[in-house]
Protein backbone atom coordinates (compact mmCIF):
# COMPACT_ATOMS: atom_id res chain seq x y z
CA UNK A 1 0.00 0.00 0.00
CA UNK A 2 1.04 3.22 -1.12
CA UNK A 3 0.17 6.44 1.77
CA UNK A 4 1.68 9.43 1.16
CA UNK A 5 0.25 11.10 4.34
CA UNK A 6 -1.26 14.93 4.21
CA UNK A 7 -4.19 15.86 5.91
CA UNK A 8 -4.64 19.59 6.80
CA UNK A 9 -7.67 21.10 9.29
CA UNK A 10 -8.46 24.34 9.12
CA UNK A 11 -12.06 23.53 10.35
CA UNK A 12 -10.95 25.93 13.56
CA UNK A 13 -10.24 30.21 13.19
CA UNK A 14 -6.43 30.40 13.65
CA UNK A 15 -3.29 32.24 13.48
CA UNK A 16 -2.17 30.30 10.18
CA UNK A 17 -5.02 31.28 8.37
CA UNK A 18 -7.64 28.44 6.82
CA UNK A 19 -5.93 27.83 3.60
CA UNK A 20 -3.09 25.71 3.30
CA UNK A 21 0.43 27.58 2.16
CA UNK A 22 2.73 26.65 -0.35
CA UNK A 23 4.21 23.74 1.35
CA UNK A 24 1.27 22.12 1.51
CA UNK A 25 -0.50 22.58 -1.74
CA UNK A 26 2.88 21.01 -2.98
CA UNK A 27 2.97 18.14 -0.95
CA UNK A 28 -0.06 17.37 -2.38
CA UNK A 29 0.76 17.72 -5.98
CA UNK A 30 3.89 15.84 -5.30
CA UNK A 31 1.54 12.80 -4.15
CA UNK A 32 -1.14 13.03 -6.61
CA UNK A 33 1.91 13.61 -9.41
CA UNK A 34 2.81 9.97 -8.04
CA UNK A 35 0.00 8.14 -8.73
CA UNK A 36 -2.74 10.08 -11.70
CA UNK A 37 -0.31 9.99 -14.67
CA UNK A 38 -1.54 7.98 -17.49
CA UNK A 39 -4.75 6.98 -15.67
CA UNK A 40 -7.70 7.75 -18.12
CA UNK A 41 -10.55 9.17 -16.81
CA UNK A 42 -13.96 7.12 -17.48
CA UNK A 43 -16.76 8.69 -15.14
CA UNK A 44 -17.80 12.18 -13.35
CA UNK A 45 -20.32 12.46 -10.22
CA UNK A 46 -20.87 15.49 -8.75
CA UNK A 47 -23.17 16.83 -6.22
CA UNK A 48 -22.81 20.76 -5.59
CA UNK A 49 -22.56 22.59 -9.41
CA UNK A 50 -20.97 25.68 -7.36
CA UNK A 51 -18.04 23.44 -6.74
CA UNK A 52 -17.96 21.75 -10.14
CA UNK A 53 -19.03 24.63 -12.44
CA UNK A 54 -18.46 22.96 -15.92
CA UNK A 55 -20.81 22.54 -19.05
CA UNK A 56 -21.65 18.72 -19.22
CA UNK A 57 -20.56 18.95 -23.03
CA UNK A 58 -17.44 19.70 -22.35
CA UNK A 59 -17.28 17.04 -19.72
CA UNK A 60 -18.17 14.59 -22.23
CA UNK A 61 -15.66 16.03 -24.45
CA UNK A 62 -12.76 17.13 -22.68
CA UNK A 63 -12.50 15.46 -19.32
CA UNK A 64 -13.89 11.58 -20.07
CA UNK A 65 -12.17 9.99 -21.86
CA UNK A 66 -9.21 12.23 -21.24
CA UNK A 67 -5.36 10.70 -19.67
CA UNK A 68 -4.09 12.72 -17.24
CA UNK A 69 -0.79 13.98 -18.19
CA UNK A 70 1.05 16.36 -15.24
CA UNK A 71 -0.07 17.22 -11.74
CA UNK A 72 1.19 20.92 -11.69
CA UNK A 73 0.64 24.04 -9.19
CA UNK A 74 0.68 27.57 -9.49
CA UNK A 75 0.69 29.28 -5.95
CA UNK A 76 -1.76 27.68 -3.65
CA UNK A 77 -4.01 25.98 -6.76
CA UNK A 78 -3.54 22.69 -8.45
CA UNK A 79 -3.62 22.01 -11.97
CA UNK A 80 -4.18 18.56 -13.20
CA UNK A 81 -3.10 18.94 -17.28
CA UNK A 82 -5.21 16.38 -19.53
CA UNK A 83 -4.57 14.93 -23.08
CA UNK A 84 -7.07 16.79 -24.84
CA UNK A 85 -4.98 20.36 -23.89
CA UNK A 86 -7.74 21.36 -20.87
CA UNK A 87 -6.27 21.53 -17.45
CA UNK A 88 -8.72 20.45 -13.94
CA UNK A 89 -8.16 23.92 -11.97
CA UNK A 90 -8.64 22.74 -8.31
CA UNK A 91 -9.12 25.17 -5.70
CA UNK A 92 -9.33 23.66 -1.89
CA UNK A 93 -10.07 26.47 -0.04
CA UNK A 94 -10.83 26.36 3.57
CA UNK A 95 -11.99 22.35 3.87
CA UNK A 96 -11.14 20.91 0.28
CA UNK A 97 -9.78 17.34 0.70
CA UNK A 98 -8.39 15.06 -2.26
CA UNK A 99 -8.56 11.45 -1.92
CA UNK A 100 -7.16 8.96 -4.06
CA UNK A 101 -8.31 5.26 -3.75
CA UNK A 102 -7.45 2.00 -5.70
CA UNK A 103 -7.12 -1.50 -5.03
CA UNK A 104 -3.68 -1.53 -3.33
CA UNK A 105 -2.85 2.75 -3.07
CA UNK A 106 -4.01 4.94 -1.31
CA UNK A 107 -3.59 9.05 -0.90
CA UNK A 108 -5.38 11.71 1.12
CA UNK A 109 -4.91 15.29 1.67
CA UNK A 110 -7.11 18.02 3.05
CA UNK A 111 -9.57 18.70 5.61
CA UNK A 112 -10.21 15.17 7.95
CA UNK A 113 -13.19 15.24 8.95
CA UNK A 114 -13.85 14.19 5.41
CA UNK A 115 -13.33 10.03 5.38
CA UNK A 116 -10.08 8.83 4.43
CA UNK A 117 -10.11 5.35 5.60
CA UNK A 118 -13.64 4.74 5.94
CA UNK A 119 -16.18 4.40 2.91
CA UNK A 120 -16.03 7.10 0.03
CA UNK A 121 -18.08 8.86 -1.53
CA UNK A 122 -19.66 10.51 1.68
CA UNK A 123 -21.97 13.64 2.83
CA UNK A 124 -18.99 16.13 1.82
CA UNK A 125 -18.05 14.15 -1.74
CA UNK A 126 -18.79 17.01 -4.31
CA UNK A 127 -16.38 15.39 -7.43
CA UNK A 128 -15.88 11.64 -7.63
CA UNK A 129 -13.27 10.72 -10.59
CA UNK A 130 -13.66 7.24 -11.73
CA UNK A 131 -10.50 6.52 -13.97
CA UNK A 132 -10.80 3.21 -16.24
CA UNK A 133 -8.96 0.68 -13.97
CA UNK A 134 -11.31 1.40 -11.39
CA UNK A 135 -9.38 3.77 -8.84
CA UNK A 136 -10.88 7.03 -8.26
CA UNK A 137 -10.12 10.67 -7.01
CA UNK A 138 -12.43 12.14 -4.65
CA UNK A 139 -12.99 15.67 -3.89
CA UNK A 140 -14.72 16.11 -0.74
CA UNK A 141 -15.08 19.97 0.73
CA UNK A 142 -17.22 20.04 4.25
CA UNK A 143 -18.11 23.90 3.86
CA UNK A 144 -18.65 23.81 -0.38
CA UNK A 145 -15.88 27.02 -1.21
CA UNK A 146 -13.83 25.07 -2.93
CA UNK A 147 -13.55 24.23 -7.02
CA UNK A 148 -12.93 22.20 -9.52
CA UNK A 149 -12.85 23.77 -13.37
CA UNK A 150 -12.13 22.55 -16.61
CA UNK A 151 -10.64 25.13 -19.00
CA UNK A 152 -8.58 24.72 -21.97
CA UNK A 153 -4.97 23.92 -20.91
CA UNK A 154 -4.19 27.54 -23.16
CA UNK A 155 -6.70 29.90 -21.35
CA UNK A 156 -5.17 28.85 -17.57
CA UNK A 157 -3.04 31.61 -17.74
CA UNK A 158 -5.14 34.13 -18.33
CA UNK A 159 -7.56 33.16 -15.38
CA UNK A 160 -7.85 36.59 -13.55
CA UNK A 161 -6.14 35.35 -10.16
CA UNK A 162 -3.08 33.68 -12.37
CA UNK A 163 -2.69 37.02 -14.31
CA UNK A 164 -2.36 38.79 -10.64
CA UNK A 165 -0.47 36.48 -8.50
CA UNK A 166 3.28 36.99 -7.79
CA UNK A 167 6.06 34.78 -9.13
CA UNK A 168 6.96 31.17 -7.37
CA UNK A 169 9.40 31.29 -4.39
CA UNK A 170 11.40 28.45 -5.40
CA UNK A 171 11.75 29.02 -8.98
CA UNK A 172 15.09 29.06 -10.21
CA UNK A 173 14.42 32.41 -11.45
CA UNK A 174 13.07 34.00 -8.35
CA UNK A 175 16.31 35.64 -7.40
CA UNK A 176 16.78 38.20 -4.31
CA UNK A 177 17.05 41.06 -7.10
CA UNK A 178 13.49 39.64 -8.26
CA UNK A 179 12.10 39.30 -4.31
CA UNK A 180 13.35 43.16 -4.10
CA UNK A 181 11.82 44.81 -7.10
CA UNK A 182 8.51 42.74 -6.02
CA UNK A 183 8.50 44.10 -2.64
CA UNK A 184 9.40 47.36 -3.26
CA UNK A 185 6.58 48.44 -5.49
CA UNK A 186 5.43 48.13 -1.89
CA UNK A 187 7.40 50.33 0.07
CA UNK A 188 5.77 52.27 2.79
CA UNK A 189 4.14 48.87 3.70
CA UNK A 190 5.21 46.66 6.35
CA UNK A 191 7.83 43.38 5.37
CA UNK A 192 5.10 41.30 6.79
CA UNK A 193 2.28 42.76 4.56
CA UNK A 194 4.27 42.47 1.93
CA UNK A 195 5.21 39.08 2.19
CA UNK A 196 1.86 38.00 2.60
CA UNK A 197 0.79 39.81 -0.60
CA UNK A 198 -0.27 36.93 -2.87
CA UNK A 199 0.31 39.65 -5.98
CA UNK A 200 3.95 40.06 -4.37
CA UNK A 201 5.11 36.96 -4.14
CA UNK A 202 3.19 33.54 -4.56
CA UNK A 203 1.82 31.08 -2.11
CA UNK A 204 3.31 32.75 1.09
CA UNK A 205 1.06 32.77 4.16
CA UNK A 206 1.80 33.28 7.87
CA UNK A 207 3.76 30.56 9.10
CA UNK A 208 6.35 31.35 6.37
CA UNK A 209 6.26 34.85 6.73
CA UNK A 210 7.14 34.65 10.08
CA UNK A 211 9.62 31.93 9.86
CA UNK A 212 11.71 33.58 7.24
CA UNK A 213 11.62 37.18 8.92
CA UNK A 214 12.72 35.28 12.25
CA UNK A 215 15.92 34.02 9.82
CA UNK A 216 16.17 37.01 8.36
CA UNK A 217 16.40 39.33 11.61
CA UNK A 218 13.65 41.65 9.63
CA UNK A 219 10.97 42.63 12.18
CA UNK A 220 7.39 42.37 10.67
CA UNK A 221 6.72 45.57 10.62
CA UNK A 222 10.00 47.18 9.39
CA UNK A 223 8.87 49.07 6.21
CA UNK A 224 9.96 47.79 3.04
CA UNK A 225 11.92 50.88 2.35
CA UNK A 226 13.80 50.52 5.33
CA UNK A 227 15.66 47.32 3.89
CA UNK A 228 19.15 46.78 3.44
CA UNK A 229 20.49 45.34 -0.06
CA UNK A 230 21.77 42.45 2.44
CA UNK A 231 18.14 42.49 4.87
CA UNK A 232 16.71 41.44 0.87
CA UNK A 233 19.23 39.16 0.48
CA UNK A 234 19.10 37.06 3.68
CA UNK A 235 14.91 37.20 3.51
CA UNK A 236 15.58 35.66 0.22
CA UNK A 237 17.76 32.71 1.70
CA UNK A 238 15.70 32.58 4.62
CA UNK A 239 12.21 31.98 2.96
CA UNK A 240 13.12 29.68 0.49
CA UNK A 241 14.74 27.67 3.04
CA UNK A 242 11.71 27.64 5.55
CA UNK A 243 9.39 26.74 2.61
CA UNK A 244 11.84 23.56 1.28
CA UNK A 245 12.37 22.74 4.89
CA UNK A 246 8.26 22.06 4.88
CA UNK A 247 8.26 20.75 1.79
CA UNK A 248 10.49 17.78 2.86
CA UNK A 249 8.52 17.63 6.29
CA UNK A 250 5.00 17.44 4.17
CA UNK A 251 4.08 21.04 5.33
CA UNK A 252 3.00 22.65 8.25
CA UNK A 253 1.77 19.98 10.18
CA UNK A 254 0.81 20.67 13.63
CA UNK A 255 -1.95 20.24 15.95
CA UNK A 256 -4.50 21.54 13.13
CA UNK A 257 -2.66 19.18 10.78
CA UNK A 258 -2.73 15.29 11.21
CA UNK A 259 -1.46 12.27 8.12
CA UNK A 260 -3.60 10.24 7.11
CA UNK A 261 -3.44 7.94 10.02
CA UNK A 262 -4.25 10.48 12.68
CA UNK A 263 -0.52 11.29 13.83
CA UNK A 264 0.85 14.91 13.67
CA UNK A 265 2.97 15.99 10.81
CA UNK A 266 6.29 17.19 11.60
CA UNK A 267 7.23 20.83 10.54
CA UNK A 268 5.78 22.66 13.61
CA UNK A 269 8.30 20.98 15.46
CA UNK A 270 11.44 22.08 13.99
CA UNK A 271 9.71 26.13 13.49
CA UNK A 272 11.98 28.62 15.10
CA UNK A 273 9.41 31.37 16.25
CA UNK A 274 5.91 30.12 15.03
CA UNK A 275 3.82 29.74 18.15
CA UNK A 276 6.34 29.50 20.22
CA UNK A 277 5.67 32.52 22.42
CA UNK A 278 7.05 32.37 25.55
CA UNK A 279 9.48 30.37 24.89
CA UNK A 280 13.27 30.99 24.67
CA UNK A 281 14.20 32.17 20.69
CA UNK A 282 17.05 29.24 19.44
CA UNK A 283 19.21 32.19 18.53
CA UNK A 284 19.80 34.14 21.71
CA UNK A 285 17.61 32.61 24.12
CA UNK A 286 14.92 35.81 24.44
CA UNK A 287 11.37 34.93 25.44
CA UNK A 288 9.86 35.05 22.02
CA UNK A 289 6.68 37.44 21.78
CA UNK A 290 2.99 37.38 20.14
CA UNK A 291 1.95 40.66 18.65
CA UNK A 292 -0.53 41.38 15.85
CA UNK A 293 0.87 42.65 12.32
CA UNK A 294 -0.83 43.14 9.47
CA UNK A 295 -4.14 41.50 10.78
CA UNK A 296 -2.25 38.31 11.57
CA UNK A 297 -0.98 36.83 14.96
CA UNK A 298 2.93 37.25 14.77
CA UNK A 299 5.80 35.89 16.35
CA UNK A 300 9.26 37.32 16.71
CA UNK A 301 11.97 37.61 18.86
CA UNK A 302 12.12 41.16 20.37
CA UNK A 303 16.28 41.23 20.39
CA UNK A 304 16.96 38.97 17.28
CA UNK A 305 14.35 41.06 15.20
CA UNK A 306 14.53 45.27 16.26
CA UNK A 307 12.34 47.32 14.95
CA UNK A 308 13.18 49.99 13.22
CA UNK A 309 11.40 53.36 14.68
Amino acid sequence: MLSIPLVYDTSSLCDTGCMPELPEVETVRVGLQSLLPGRVVSAVDFDWPKGFPNNSQDVQAFLVGASVVEVRRRAKVLLIELSTKYTLVIHLKMTGQLVFRSDNQRFGAGHPNASLIGGLPDKTTRVTLTFADGSRLYFNDQRKFGWMRLIPTAEVPQIDFFKKVGPEPLAADFTWQVMKGRMVRRKNSNSKAVLLDQSVIAGVGNIYADESLWGAKIHPTTLVRNLTEDDFKNLHRALVDVLNVSISKGGSTDQHYVDAEGKPGKYLTFANVFRREGLPCPRCGTIIEKTRVAGRGTHTCPVCQTPII
